[in-house]
């Protein structure tokens, strides 16, 4: 897949606004675009009453040449409002949604949108890029009515086109519309679905399985560990004050599989935060051990006073013999209908350097035994 998110040279983002419809506001923006000599595309989705509002500009603007255009118009009279339009000819042009595509005026930098709350997220980004296609700083309107409660579904698409504005964002934009609208079916007609109510990445997980299966091939069953140490496990908002970062490197830290990875996010935090907090030290290792644990088959590494609690499921004799062998009178085997192995932590003795290193040397013994 290839993304393209290079701006073309001497262009600016779109300066975009959500707002509740204020005729007031909106005039006060389409004047300033008039007087610096631009043209502006005010957004008006309903045909029964565009001319109306075309009306209502007019009073407003007298001396500014008004035009509409929507979908119903007769080719040539459509063809004509494009060629005026594009001549420069138009100052406001009143259309409905027929500007989405093939549209292309670079002296157009103010974009009103009336009832955004009722177009998708993609539709409003493709009708955002109708301004701002050239070098001077373009403005876009998402307005809807004063007093209107929206859906959940609509703020978040509000939201969305509000937050991604710079260049490149359209990937971003895909991506959110994908996870507010739902990812549909991949292989019948509906369009949208409910990925939402599991997550996009449990999404993958799941279509990933789906396609194995559908080729014959063996879908290996990968064993969940739970790790549950009792010690704070998280990261402080001193420590890391922007609640977007702190997603971010929550993120990267729940990808931890290797030890490798976790050095590369203790050089990361320490360059770019300072000093690690014990909780953030211990959420990092709460993860590599959760990943080990996985690889290794357990079902749940959880601590029990001063001994650590390992629940395989399905219990290795021969490995497990071999790791008592390399912690003498510290492991102890339990091999009943719900097998648990007891493993005696020292006074003093770092939990997850013991933990870890157990882990690491029973990988080993189920990787020479294969």
């Amino acid at each position: 897949m290839s993304v393209l998110d290079e701006a073309p040279v001497d262009r600016l983002p779109v300066q975009t606004y959500v707002l509740e419809h204020d005729d007031t506001v909106i005039f006060e923006a389409v004047r300033r675009e008039l007087r610096r000599g631009g043209q502006v595309f005010y957004l008006h989705n309903n045909i029964a009453s565009i001319h109306s509002r075309a009306a209502r500009l007019k009073e407003a603007f007298p001396d500014a040449m008004i035009a509409v255009a929507h979908g119903q118009m007769d080719k040539d009279a459509l063809a004509d409002v494009w060629q005026s339009l594009v001549e420069g000819n138009i100052d406001i042009l009143v259309c409905t949604t027929i500007i989405e595509t093939g549209v292309d005026v670079p002296n157009a930098n103010t974009l009103i949108i009336e009832n955004a709350d009722r177009l998708g997220l993609a539709q409003l980004h493709q009708i955002r890029g109708r301004v701002g296609r050239s070098a001077r700083r373009a403005y876009a309107y998402f307005t809807f009515p004063r007093g209107r409660a929206l859906t959940e579904i609509q703020s978040k698409r509000l939201q969305a086109i509000r937050d991604f504005t710079e260049f490149g964002s359209g990937f971003k934009i895909a991506m959110r519309d994908l996870e507010i609208r739902g990812a549909g079916d991949i292989l019948g007609a509906r369009q949208s679905g409910h990925m939402e109510s599991v997550g996009y990445d449990l999404y993958v997980k799941i279509l990933n399985e789906a396609i194995l299966e559908e080729r014959g091939e063996t879908v290996q069953e990968k064993i969940e560990c739970t790790v549950n140490i009792g010690r704070d496990s998280y990261i402080p908002e001193s420590y890391i004050p922007s609640a977007a970062q702190r997603i971010d490197i929550y993120k990267k830290i729940a990808h931890i599989k290797v030890p490798e990875d976790m050095d590369d996010i203790t050089d990361e935090l320490l360059d770019r935060y300072g000093d690690i907090p014990t909780s953030v030290e211990t959420l990092m290792n709460v993860s590599l051990t959760r990943a080990l644990g996985s690889e290794c088959g357990f079902d749940q590494v959880e601590r029990k006073g001063s001994d650590i609690v390992v629940y395989p499921h399905a219990l290795d004799i021969f490995a497990w013999s071999r790791i008592a062998e390399a912690y003498p009178g510290r492991i102890v085997i339990n091999p009943s209908s719900k097998p648990r192995i007891t493993c005696k932590i020292r006074k003093n003795e770092p939990i997850f350097d013991f933990v870890l290193e157990m882990l690491k040397k029973y990988l080993q013994l189920i990787i020479k035994k294969q």
